[in-house]
């Protein structure tokens, strides 16, 4: 199987862990996000690891800042993009918010690298106030999959899907 990278987003809830815990117990997967290095400086600094509308704005404007400072996030997540060109792993997804650092990120790599999109059961845009979290929708993805399914469905009905990602990937 060909290395693959997916670029994971969707809105907070709509199931993107899930969905690549499913891909998890198939392949070989990698799964890194762009705000890692962040939360690992908001946790030394005070941060508990809440996931309220006051943190996700904290760590949306911290990882802001480290993008104008010295794009921390993209540096860290092509380290992690070299250590899975040399690993065994089959698949990297990658969770970036920001369109603009999507597109960035898609743009540094060489590899054979797909967008993908995951609506929820309940998909309405929901405020979150901050850029990170509300301009999930404004990007072209290359794909896009509504998880609609039970959790005892989710995992035949995205495998299926993912198989149409894998393939339609391969012939770009």
């Amino acid at each position: 199987m060909q290395q693959l990278v997916i670029i994971i987003n969707g809105s907070g809830g709509v199931g993107k862990d899930t969905i690549c815990n499913i891909v998890g117990r198939h392949y070989k997967t990698m799964n890194i996000s762009s705000v890692d290095p962040i939360k690992k400086i908001a946790l030394e600094n005070g941060w508990n690891g809440e996931k309220n509308e006051k943190s996700r704005k904290f760590l949306a404007d911290l990882k802001q800042l480290f993008v104008e400072f010295n794009d921390l996030p993209r540096t860290y997540l092509m380290e992690q993009y070299q250590k899975f060109l040399k690993s065994d792993k089959e698949i990297l997804f990658v969770h970036i918010r920001e369109p603009e650092e999507i597109s960035k990120f898609k743009n540094s790599i060489n590899g054979n690298c797909v967008t993908l999109l995951i609506h929820g059961r309940n998909h309405t845009r929901k405020a979150w106030n901050n850029t990170a979290d509300d301009d999930v929708e404004n990007y072209q993805y290359d794909f896009i999959y509504d998880n609609v399914k039970g959790l005892e469905e989710v995992e035949n009905d995205f495998l299926s899907f993912f198989q149409m990602v894998y393939c339609k990937s391969n012939t770009k």
